[in-house]
């Protein structure tokens, strides 16, 4: 890919990577993560990775000041920027697979921003970008086909970097792998196993995974965003995962489908500060559920099933309901849930 296709701002962010990407490298982790336990928040607003609510972290930026993070419990993070130059946070894992994520939340940019499952591969190096929504500028690339992949169809395009940062050093050649979406969406699964296997049908071929993050990248821009990842499935260097579901969280009604069991959630009556979410579990009779709260919501009460923190099991039914706190910032997105 040209430099001026990617622009010359990521370079210093790749050299960044670069210093910590021995990190990433050494732990290796398997592919499924353990659902996230309460922690307890982390501010960062300087360049930092580490692990946090069960969740491998990164943030950086190259401009100090001009955006910040919020970590918190599980697979959530919340950031705002002003003007700022680039930066990228993201929470995820050390090691990539093609694992099915599933994620919900708001993206809100004003300017050039990407939405992104985002990680490294080595030998062949490779940095890959599956992106479900932007600000100003959609990526592209040259165009090596689609792919269609829970509920949506995916542009794909190859570029190819020279003399760049990566994180095997500062003067390094490699391709990059994009799949963009034809519309954007924000929550949703993104399996990427099933590009990963597009790709290697165009003669696009990953190597050995690195780290990989559900990631909000700005560049020249402002906005916010506030985003929970999890994971549905595992697998080894080559990825594994299984088909997810349809559109999590946001709307009145969802779902999402692990491993042949899928959980549904329809909105139900709201009042001032509360809401309630029916949850509707088919293809397992033996199933636990757990739901995901966005920042600030709380869990009030529920009936219908076994109840554990956030993780639900039968009680003679398979659907049950949970009433939510919308919380200080009056939230009513619903929280989706991964069935197990």
């Amino acid at each position: 890919m040209s430099d001026t296709f990617v622009p010359a701002r990521r370079r210093q962010r790749r050299s960044f990577r670069s210093a910590v990407s021995a990190v990433a490298s050494a732990a290796l982790l398997a592919g499924t993560v353990a659902l996230a336990t309460p922690a307890a928040a982390e501010y960062v607003n300087s360049n930092k990775t580490g692990t946090q609510g069960g969740y491998w972290y990164s943030f950086w930026t190259d401009s100090p000041g001009t955006v910040s993070a919020n970590l918190n419990d599980g697979g959530n993070y919340t950031t705002q920027w002003s003007n700022t130059g680039n930066f990228v946070i993201g929470k995820g894992w050390e090691k990539g697979t093609g694992r099915a994520v599933s994620y919900s939340g708001q993206f809100n940019p004003s300017g050039n921003a990407y939405l992104t499952l985002y990680g490294w591969t080595t030998g062949p190096l490779v940095e890959y970008y599956i992106v479900d929504s932007w600000g100003t500028y959609r990526p592209t690339g040259t165009f090596k086909g689609t792919v269609t992949s829970d509920g949506g169809t995916y542009d794909i395009y190859e570029t190819t970097r020279y003399n760049a940062p990566s994180i095997e050093g500062n003067s390094s050649t490699f391709k990059q792998f994009w799949s963009v979406r034809q519309s954007k969406r924000v929550g949703g699964t993104i399996t990427a196993q099933n590009h990963f296997n597009a790709w290697a049908s165009k003669g696009m071929q990953l190597g050995t995974h690195n780290y990989q993050i559900l990631a909000t990248e700005g560049y020249q821009s402002s906005g916010s965003s506030n985003i929970t990842v999890g994971s549905t499935t595992g697998g080894g260097d080559n990825g594994g995962g299984n088909n997810g579901g349809g559109n999590t969280g946001g709307g009145d009604s969802g779902s999402n489908t692990t491993n042949g069991c899928t959980v549904s959630w329809t909105r139900g009556e709201s009042w001032g500060d509360r809401f309630n979410v029916t949850y509707t579990v088919t293809g397992r009779s033996n199933w636990s559920v757990t739901v995901y709260p966005n920042t600030g919501q709380s869990i009030q009460s529920a009936w219908g099933a076994n109840r554990s923190g956030n993780t639900f099991t039968p009680s003679g039914s398979n659907s049950f309901g949970v009433t939510y706190y919308k919380g200080s910032q009056n939230i009513s997105y619903i929280p989706w849930g991964i069935c197990s």
